[in-house]
């Protein structure tokens, strides 16, 4: 009885530890065109003031269904604003939706998203397979392009689902979605730098909701490097023993309780010559807390989202590569699992990080820190970064001064700063700068040249850091409480947002752009 109970324990741990593999996002598909193609449903993209809809082909009796609809609904194409009609007269469709875009000249590439996810959300109600979209009204063909392709890219992020695990998942979105626009191949060649954007916004979604024991160090590392190499990047994993002969104490030791031990993985597109710059992402596959253990069960059980920082690197780099992107740009992902055992880092231990200086451990629930300190200085010391940029769910005292509509960063770079802020009002992953300096202190240790925690907690986080970046350009963006959605909003579903990804791909193009 004693062994077989002993077996089901095994299996059961075996099953739940299985290694996981990449999967296909989406079953939309999406193409261009300027004609008309046979659909269930014709959405109209509609300029505010327009209260009149020539539309080619569109005989009276159709013209004055669809503009009797729009004066009794009040409906003026006020940017947001939905209308729906039902078997309209004249044409081969069983629904025509008129969606709002408000001055299209002002519409900016994040509200067009919005519309996009807008528009599946509603196409997703229906029983449509064949969707086409309509934009001959935005006569500009800047315009029209930037509109149309934005659109698709948000119906698009709106669409993942998170399913790997359901014996029986509800059914995908499946439909065809076709959009006639005034340039096909500009919007064709734009839609595939968005999809590409798309794709590692799904990469980061889905590593991010794996579960601890899915998604651990290695797993984690292996999952990338299957997603990463057929597009050109190098890969390279460093396992523990290779971490501890390094020297990265501060990496190893938050693992050295689990089985899980703490991996490095370094994904490089060298899309241009020169240093590349560095995206440093906290990878912390799951967060027991350790001996300070979290003791909220509402808490714990998102803690395996503690690795979203990893993703967004890893996911950042699948966009540039898939876009081809003329950058040099290296992700720097330390993994870890921090949990209890006989073996687990103790409060009060002290670590030596990478470059020799030794870090009492204050609380082993600060464990971020201590995994990026070594990600940062292996970015700075053996890939001779000129710019470092980590991300990380780091601290609840960055949701307390901020909440969730910006993440923080801490920088003493002016251009990091403004290139970070930049990229994030264009994506809508907001940065607001808070101060590093008048904080002397915080981080002493009493035993030790520093100690993993100190108050203020988001400051006491960055400082611990900068520490590692030395005289690098080095930027700190602390995305606590932004990396997860409790429920569907907007671009996002319920779950993981992969947060990060859209920030980080256009802030790397930006800096580059500007360092040229």
């Amino acid at each position: 009885m004693k062994k077989s109970l002993l077996y089901c324990a095994v299996a059961l741990f075996s099953f739940s530890a299985a290694a996981v593999t990449p999967q296909p996002f989406l079953n939309t598909q999406v193409q261009f065109s300027q004609s008309q193609q046979q659909a269930d449903i014709l959405v109209l993209l509609v300029p505010e003031n327009t209260t009149d809809l020539a539309i080619t082909k569109w005989s009276s009796a159709t013209r004055a269904h669809i503009n009797r609809a729009m004066q009794v609904a009040e409906f003026t194409g006020k940017s947001g604003s939905k209308l729906e009609v039902v078997a309209p007269v004249g044409l081969d469709v069983g629904r025509v939706v008129l969606l709002g875009v408000g001055n299209p000249a002002e519409l900016s590439r994040a509200k067009a998203e919005e519309l996009g996810a807008t528009l599946g959300v509603h196409v997703n109600s229906t029983s449509a397979k064949r969707v086409q979209v309509n934009s001959q009204l935005i006569s500009d063909t800047a315009l029209n392009t930037h509109i149309s392709t934005a659109l698709a890219h948000g119906m698009e992020l709106r669409n993942y689902r998170f399913d790997r695990f359901k014996s029986k998942p509800d059914a995908r979105p499946v439909q065809q979605y076709t959009l006639q626009v005034t340039d096909v191949k500009a919007s064709q060649a734009q839609y595939q730098q968005l999809h590409a954007l798309a794709q590692g916004v799904f990469t980061a979604r889905e590593l991010t909701n794996l579960p601890g024991s899915s998604g651990y160090p290695e797993a984690f590392a292996n999952y990338a490097k299957q997603v990463l190499e057929p597009l050109g990047v190098k890969v390279t994993i460093l396992g523990p023993e290779q971490i501890k002969a390094l020297g990265m104490g501060s990496l190893y030791g938050v693992s050295q309780g689990s089985d899980k031990k703490s991996h490095l993985l370094i994904a490089h597109w060298q899309g241009a010559d020169g240093q590349p710059v560095a995206l440093v992402g906290k990878g912390n596959t799951f967060d027991s807390g350790g001996y300070n253990l979290k003791t909220s069960s509402s808490s714990i059980i998102r803690m395996h989202t503690d690795k979203a920082g990893a993703a967004a690197v890893v996911g950042a780099v699948q966009a540039l590569a898939g876009q081809k992107a003329a950058v040099n740009v290296v992700a720097v992902a330390p993994l870890s699992t921090n949990i209890i055992s006989r073996d687990a880092q103790l409060p009060g231990d002290v670590v030596t990080a990478g470059d020799g200086s030794t870090i009492e451990i204050g609380s082993t629930d600060a464990e971020g820190r201590l995994i990026l300190a070594d990600g940062i200085w292996y970015a700075r010391e053996h890939l001779k970064a000129r710019a470092i940029v980590d991300v990380a769910t780091l601290t609840g005292a960055k949701v307390g001064a901020l909440g969730t509509v910006y993440s923080a960063v801490f920088t003493e770079n002016a251009t990091l700063e403004q290139t970070l802020r930049e990229a994030g009002e264009k994506v809508q992953e907001r940065v607001w700068p808070l101060p590093l300096d008048g904080y002397d202190g915080i981080i002493k240790s009493r035993i030790a040249d520093r100690i993993n925690t100190g108050s203020p907690g988001a400051q006491a986080g960055a400082i611990f850091l900068q520490h590692f970046a030395a005289d690098t350009p080095w930027a700190h963006v602390d995305m606590a409480g932004d990396a997860f959605n409790s429920s569907a909003k907007g671009i996002h579903p319920e779950g993981s947002n992969g947060y990060g990804v859209r920030l980080l791909t256009e802030w790397v193009k930006l800096y580059q752009q500007q360092s040229n």
